[in-house]
């Protein structure tokens, strides 16, 4: 079955197990892979729904035309990845959904082992989701967790989780007001803060692009102070001083990377520190990390190996 039946299923049956959402925005030429990688993987009843956010380059629009008769393609006025996201998510047929960023893509067990792991949780589990292995201007592997209190002091969740879509639609989506990125951080936390949690695979099975001209290390990395004052203002309540301490006594069960004192360091510093100096010193740290640091093996590190609680 080829990526063409996949969609073929997801415009036939009225409900499919899993639809991957995909926003797309002058991505056309990622989407090649993306699909061939869709057209891999072992579990096969899904569709696949691709937002265009008001692409204008000729080579993204002639792709998204050729995609027609293999996926769902809606199209919108550009209105940012939030946006995008919550489009798809609407439109999608099934139960679970998995976000997916056009230049992203996927290994061939990942939907089969995401699907069988958050089909058998409790209801309070809201996603699944699998370590990194980085392409582009990184490469190497990136292991990711869910743990309460370090969501309060970084994202450690990929943007490419398959979770609930009545877990989305209870938390009310992805904030569309943020364009300027972090919207997958601050939704994660309102997750978190309405007692959902998450469930990882520690295997790579999500292949992620690292752009240097990408939102990581641009748009977002550049307004990381003032857009975590965002979501701190957002979430007042979670930043209280009792709610942090809270927070890390209740989270530790073997599953984080962020100490107390860190935390706490961080957050003074975003609070004394001017936004450009904390931006700076955050970004330089995140590009060594990286850059530099995640060119070895992959050997799963064994505190973090288990899954998230």
């Amino acid at each position: 079955m080829d990526a063409a039946d996949a969609g073929s299923i997801g415009r036939t049956q009225a409900r499919p197990a899993i639809s991957v959402v995909v926003p797309c925005y002058n991505g056309g030429r990622f989407l090649g892979d993306l699909m061939a990688s869709l057209d891999r993987q072992t579990f096969r009843d899904f569709e696949v729904v691709i937002i265009d956010d008001g692409s204008s380059d000729e080579q993204t629009l002639h792709k998204l035309a050729a995609l027609e008769d293999k996926a769902r393609v809606i199209h919108q006025e550009n209105r940012g990845l939030s946006a995008a996201r919550n489009a798809g998510i609407r439109a999608a047929r099934a139960d679970l959904v998995m976000t997916l960023d056009c230049d992203d893509r996927l290994e061939p067990p990942y939907l089969e082992k995401t699907f069988a792991l958050l089909r058998s949780a409790s209801p309070d589990v809201a996603a699944a989701f699998t370590h990194l292995r980085l392409y582009g201007a990184a490469s190497g592997f990136m292991e990711r967790h869910f743990n309460r209190f370090d969501l309060l002091f970084a994202n450690p969740m990929p943007a490419g989780v398959l979770m609930r879509k009545a877990c989305w639609q209870f938390a009310g989506g992805y904030d569309e007001s943020m364009r300027e990125g972090y919207e997958d951080w601050e939704f994660y936390i309102r997750l978190m803060r309405m007692g959902y949690r998450a469930l990882v695979i520690p295997k790579p099975y999500l292949v992620y692009n690292v752009s240097a001209g990408g939102m990581l290390f641009s748009q977002s990395s550049g307004r990381h102070a003032a857009l975590w004052q965002g979501i701190r203002q957002k979430h007042a309540a979670a930043y209280r001083p009792l709610a942090i301490l809270r927070a890390w006594w209740e989270s530790r069960d073997g599953t984080g990377t962020i100490s107390l004192a860190k935390g706490l360091a961080a957050y003074a510093l975003a609070l004394l520190l001017p936004e450009a100096w904390f931006t700076r010193l955050i970004v330089e740290r995140r590009r060594r990390h990286l850059l530099e640091g995640r060119r070895a093996p992959y050997r799963p590190t064994p505190a973090k190996s288990k899954l998230a609680a």
